[in-house]
C-alpha cells in the first residue's frame, strides 16, 4: 500500500478509506491528524464502508464518540478535539473497547497512542486548490509489514 496519497476528490479519500479497512483487524487503532476540512472524517466514511458499516458515519464533533456496528468489525468513531487531555481520553473508557474494534481518532495525535502497542498515524492535509493529500505513518512493525504487503 502506498504511503503517500494524492486526492483530488472526496471520493478518492473515501477510496482511501475502503482500501485501508482491507487491512484493518480488531485492536488497530487510526490515529488522523489534520487541519479542518482536511478529510479526516470523509476518510473514516471509507474506512466505515470498507468494514461494511452500514449507518451512516457522521463526525462525533458533539457526541465525542460513536460505536458502528453491523460491519466485520465494529468501528469506534471518535473527535478528540474537544478533549482536554489524557485523563479526557481516560474517562471515555476507550481501551474497554479497543481490542474488539477498529478504533479511528480525529485529531488524537499525543491522547490516544498509548491505547494500543502500534498504531497508524494517517496525516491529511488540504492543499490551496482544494485537493486533499495523505501521508500513512505506521508505528510499530505490525503496521510496517501491512502497509508493504506482507
Amino acid at each position: 500500500m502506498r504511503r503517500d496519497h494524492v486526492l483530488p476528490t472526496p471520493e478518492d479519500t473515501h477510496a482511501l478509506g475502503r482500501e485501508l479497512a482491507e487491512v484493518l483487524a480488531p485492536g488497530d487503532l487510526v490515529v488522523l491528524v489534520g487541519p479542518l476540512g482536511a478529510g479526516k472524517t470523509a476518510l473514516t466514511q471509507g474506512i466505515g464502508a470498507g468494514l461494511g458499516v452500514r449507518e451512516p458515519v457522521t463526525s462525533p464533533t458533539f457526541v465525542i464518540s460513536r460505536v458502528h456496528r453491523g460491519g466485520r468489525v465494529p468501528l469506534v468513531h471518535v473527535d478528540a478535539y474537544r478533549l482536554g487531555g489524557v485523563a479526557d481520553v481516560d474517562d471515555l473508557d476507550l481501551d474497554a473497547s479497543t481490542e474488539e474494534s477498529v478504533t479511528v481518532v480525529e485529531w488524537g495525535q499525543g491522547l490516544v497512542e498509548r491505547l494500543a502497542d502500534e498504531h497508524l498515524e494517517v496525516r491529511l492535509d488540504r492543499r490551496d486548490d482544494d485537493v486533499r493529500t495523505a501521508v500513512l505513518l505506521p508505528h510499530g512493525p505490525g503496521w510496517e509489514q501491512r502497509l508493504e504487503g506482507g
